[in-house]
Parts: structure tokens; C-alpha cells; sequence
């Protein structure tokens, strides 16, 4: 899986059709139609759905399609005038049908996807609080529910949410006397010195490559308080903070204390390092969970948050995907059902057990507060920090991070970070 963070008011359709959030598998399409007129009198209404697939494969246990029939049989069997159809649809795929569907005017009532704003301008979405209830509404948490709005007004709703924390061996630490995670940078440093010298290859690791280095970055331009872009929205991404960050980084990467070469390590690679053993420390999310749990580091690793320059980070890397509902067929009644029941029911649960992707609701995030591996993301949520996605820009800038951004531990941080600022600016 690969889920990121997408949407926002400027964003329009054609920019949607090239960003995509999670890895997923093929297509299915379940069940057969029926009505579509109001559900009264005991006439049966038919909602279409279309819905991304974030399984490892169709067949798999945490298939799509298996995760949409347990939801679908759940809310049909308490609400027989309703049938749900789904068809799920793999990440890869999504965008160009969908795109498809609402070109040839077949739009399904409901979307679950990456990207919610381009069928705004278009007046194709319901409004929020047109298919959901306010007790929900309130529910949300208030930063990611903002982010579904356009010019004040909300269309998306956040469906899946997840963030960043440090994962660290626990073996390798014991190994090099290394008694507890670093909080700041120095203590970074020092345990990685540890690690190398108890043999460790790479004591921290650190994916540059284009598979998501603007994740990376981003994490360590928030321990020095910077960023992409300042409050009021101005890109500054050559900033003094920014560019001492990178100066840090690139001392841990001369000094031989991370992944050789991390330009040109995608996350998946270093994850599989980790999970394999060969990493002390690095940075990733829920999704890393069932990559390491696989691994040979299964039961050797815990969670903590990430460290900064002077302390632990207190915001990171925030993500999430969306749901959305079509205005077309006039289903806002029925479809306000469905959302309350996946909401207020145990479909989360589900998604947090089969995905380890996080709730967006404050109920959703009490009823795990146990899970002490999930805690440090669980913390992390109601103050997360996000890409800047609502400028236009961002989508080229976001592909130029991915493509030079590495070159910044390898050649001048000031110059590489200052290319991209041009980028950013337009000049």
C-alpha cells in the first residue's frame, strides 16, 4: 500500500486523474441493480458504489471486494429497502474509469477514492451535510474534515487517515546499548554511531528515491520547524530551517550512517531492509506494520515518534484518502444512511484490522488508544501537518521533489532546495 495525501480546492479533474493514494488489486462488481427511486413504501433503492481496493491482491483475505460484502451484508440486513452494489477497483485503475463513468454521465452515487475536488467545479458532489448526520460530522477530526472543504464549503469526507512515527529495532539497539530511541537529532546521530560500530549496514534508513521522497523530506523539514510552505500558504521550501535540515541529513549520509545511496532507495526497498533485519531505525506508518510483522524483525521492533532537531516531533506526516457522494440519481437520503452506518459500526474496526489504516474520527481513535504499536500515529492525528495539495502547483513541484530531492544529501542543499523553490515560484 501506499497511501498519500491528495485533494483540495484547486485541484481539478485533470489533476486527479494522475494522483493516486493507495497499491491495491483488480476490479470486482458484486451484485445486481435494482430500483432507483425513493425508498418509500417499501420500494427498494438501488446505490451504486465505486470504491478503490487497498487488499494486496483480488484474492486475498483483505481483498476489497471482501471487506465491501461484509460492510454492504451488515447495512442490508438492517436496511432491506436498500441494496448496495460495489465495484472496487484497483489504484492503479480507479481514476481513468471513473473519469470514464462521469464523461458518459454514469456516475455511481457513491466514490471512495484519493481525490474529491475536481467533481466539485462540476456540481456533481452533495454537499457534506447533505449525506451525513451531524452527529458524525462532529465526530471527525476537525483538521482532516477541513481539508474536504472547497471555498468554505464541505464535499469530501475523510475515509482513511494515517501518519508517520519511528520504527526501531529492538534487538540492534540492545545489541549496540542504544537503551532508548532518540528524541532529538544528536541522540539520532549517537545511535546510529552505535549501531554502525555494533555492525549494523544501515543504521538509519532513508528512502530518497522517487517512489515518495516528499514524505521523507517533509518529516525532516518538520524537526527544524520548516516545511514546504509557511502558514500564509508562501512556498518556502529553500528556507534557512530547510536547508539546515538537509545539511544534517547529509552529515548522517557521509558519514555512512544511512541507507548507501538513499537517492535512489524507494521506501518500499528500505522498508524491506528493516523488516528483513538489516535497518536500526525508520521512518513509516501503520502500512509498515504487516511488511515488518512478515519479516524477520517480527516482535523485534517497537514505535515511537519521530525525533527533531530538539526534541520529539509534535506534529507529522498526515494522510488520508476520501468518500463522496454523486448528486444525480437524488439518493442523499439513502446514502446518508449508509455513511451513518459505516461510520457509527464496526467498518473501521475492520479497515484498521485488515489495512492498518487509521480512523478520522475521535471515536474511532479512542476505541484503539490500547494498541500501543498503533499509539504514536493514534497521537500523531489531530495534529498532523499536510503536503501543501490546495495550490496548483503542487503536483509538478511534488513530482520534482521525487526526481532531485535526493540530491540533497549527495551535492549543495541550498542549490538543489533552491531549484525547486524556482520550481515552486514558476520562474
Amino acid at each position: 500500500m501506499n497511501i498519500k495525501l491528495v485533494g483540495g480546492a484547486a485541484l481539478g479533474l485533470a489533476t486527479m486523474l494522475v494522483l493516486s493514494s493507495c497499491g491495491g488489486g483488480d476490479a470486482g462488481t458484486p451484485a445486481e441493480g435494482g430500483s432507483t427511486g425513493a425508498a418509500a413504501g417499501g420500494e427498494q433503492v438501488t446505490l451504486k458504489m465505486v470504491a478503490a481496493d487497498y487488499g494486496d491482491n483480488p484474492t486475498a483475505d483483505n481483498a476489497g471486494t471482501k471487506f465491501w460484502k461484509s460492510v454492504v451484508d451488515g447495512f442490508q440486513a438492517a436496511n432491506p429497502n436498500i441494496k448496495v452494489e460495489v465495484q472496487v477497483i484497483s489504484w492503479n485503475d480507479i481514476d481513468k474509469q471513473v473519469a470514464t463513468m462521469v464523461q458518459n454521465g454514469q456516475v455511481p452515487d457513491i466514490l471512495q477514492t484519493g481525490d474529491y475536488s475536481g467533481f466539485v467545479k462540476d456540481g456533481l458532489l452533495y454537499k457534506t451535510d447533505e449525506v451525513l448526520s451531524p452527529e458524525v460530522s462532529k465526530d471527525m477530526l476537525t483538521k482532516f474534515a477541513d481539508f474536504g472543504k472547497v471555498d468554505g464549503t464541505a464535499y469530501g469526507i475523510p475515509f482513511v487517515s494515517s501518519a508517520r512515527a519511528l520504527f526501531y529495532n529492538k534487538e540492534l539497539f540492545e545489541k549496540a546499548k542504544i537503551t532508548e530511541p532518540p528524541k532529538t537529532w544528536d541522540e539520532l546521530k549517537a545511535a546510529a554511531e552505535k549501531l554502525k560500530a555494533a555492525g549494523v549496514s544501515q543504521p538509519f534508513g532513508l528512502p530518497l528515491g522517487q517512489e515518495e521522497a516528499q514524505a521523507e523530506s517533509f518529516l525532516w523539514m518538520l524537526g527544524n520547524g520548516g516545511g514546504y510552505t509557511d502558514a500564509s500558504g508562501k512556498w518556502t521550501i529553500n528556507s534557512p530551517a530547510n536547508v539546515e535540515a538537509f545539511q544534517y541529513v547529509k552529515g548522517l549520509v557521509d558519514a555512512g550512517l544511512t541507507t548507501p545511496n538513499p537517492g535512489t532507495k524507494d521506501r518500499k526497498t528500505v522498508w524491506e531492509d528493516f523488516a528483513a533485519g538489516k535497518v536500526g531505525m525508520v521512518n513509516g506508518g501503520p502500512m509498515s506494520i504487516p511488511i515488518f510483522d512478515k519479516g524477520a524483525v517480527n516482535g523485534k521492533y517497537a514505535v515511537a515518534p519521530i525525533a527533531g532537531k530538539t526534541g520529539p516531533l509534535d506534529t507529522t506526516l498526515g494522510v488520508m484518502d476520501w468518500i463522496m457522494a454523486f448528486n444525480k440519481n437524488g439518493h442523499a437520503a439513502e446514502i446518508k444512511k449508509f455513511f451513518d452506518y459505516f461510520y457509527t459500526g464496526d467498518a473501521t474496526q475492520k479497515i484498521v484490522d485488515n489495512y492498518k489504516l487509521l480512523p478520522v474520527t475521535n471515536g474511532g481513535i479512542e476505541k484503539l488508544s490500547g494498541d500501543e504499536k498503533l499509539k504514536p500515529f493514534l497521537d500523531a492525528l489531530p495534529n498532523a501537518s499536510f503536503y501543501p495539495f490546495k495550490d496548483p502547483k503542487w503536483s509538478e513541484v511534488n513530482t520534482a521533489i521525487k526526481q532531485t530531492i535526493g540530491g540533497a544529501v549527495k551535492d549543495d542543499p541550498a542549490k538543489v532546495l533552491g531549484d525547486l523553490q524556482k520550481v515552486a515560484e514558476g520562474s
